[in-house]
């Protein structure tokens, strides 16, 4: 399966690199990273592209961009002209996002490969935390949670815990749109990175930080 290649749905965040981390245990090899530019509202994500590249520069793979006003129909075209066997992202409870990778996937000729679906939560927060990946908030859900947790750190399972214990309403790993997360450290790559915040900035529906990634 060694020869099989993939490319991987990438916004910085937790769940998407977890997906890279076990498709690649699964012989996957991913050359190409690919982030989408939105065009439903804001995406903290998006908004720190700079993180992405250097993120991806870490990994040591290709970040390709994708703009979705070009519509679904251009995505799949897209991906079906990189010659991959698998697209790979990482749903977990999100039955919309699951089947429309799916008729993406059917379009561009490429198999889906989801192996957080349908996962338990707390679990997969602990998983990850244990295999090495560590995360920070860059954006809360203003309903949700309080600006002061944003740059909060998960570096290990006692933070999940203390996080959780402080806001037991919020799913685990923001599977509701709660937060997002920009990795820090994970084994894809060897170096640590920290948060250097610029600001501190509000949409209609999230608080988010601007920043950029520094090796520690």
């Amino acid at each position: 399966m060694s020869h099989e290649e993939g490319i991987a749905f990438f916004s910085g965040g937790k769940d998407g690199l977890y997906a890279v981390h076990l498709a690649e245990r699964k012989g996957i090899k991913i050359p190409y990273l690919l982030t989408l530019k939105t065009t439903i509202g804001l995406s903290p994500h998006r908004e720190n592209l700079g993180a992405l590249e250097t993120l991806a520069g870490a990994i040591g793979k290709k970040l390709l961009t994708f703009d979705m006003a070009k519509g679904s129909d251009a995505l799949a075209e897209f991906i079906g002209s990189l010659g991959v066997d698998y697209i790979i992202a990482g749903d977990v409870l999100l039955e919309d996002h699951l089947r429309w990778v799916e008729r993406l996937a059917r379009k561009a000729g490429v198999t889906p490969f989801e192996p957080l679906w349908e996962r338990d939560t707390e679990e997969l927060a602990v998983e990850m935390l244990e295999a090495g990946f560590e995360y920070a908030m860059i954006a809360v859900n203003k309903e949700k949670l309080d600006r002061a947790w944003l740059g909060y750190t998960f570096r290990s399972v006692r933070d999940l815990e203390l996080f959780l214990d402080s806001n037991p309403s919020v799913d685990p790993i923001g599977e509701m749109g709660e937060f997002h997360t920009v990795v820090l450290r994970a084994p894809l790559f060897q170096e640590r990175f920290v948060l250097e915040v610029f600001s501190t900035e509000e949409s209609e529906r999230y608080y988010w930080l601007k920043f950029r990634l520094v090796g520690e």
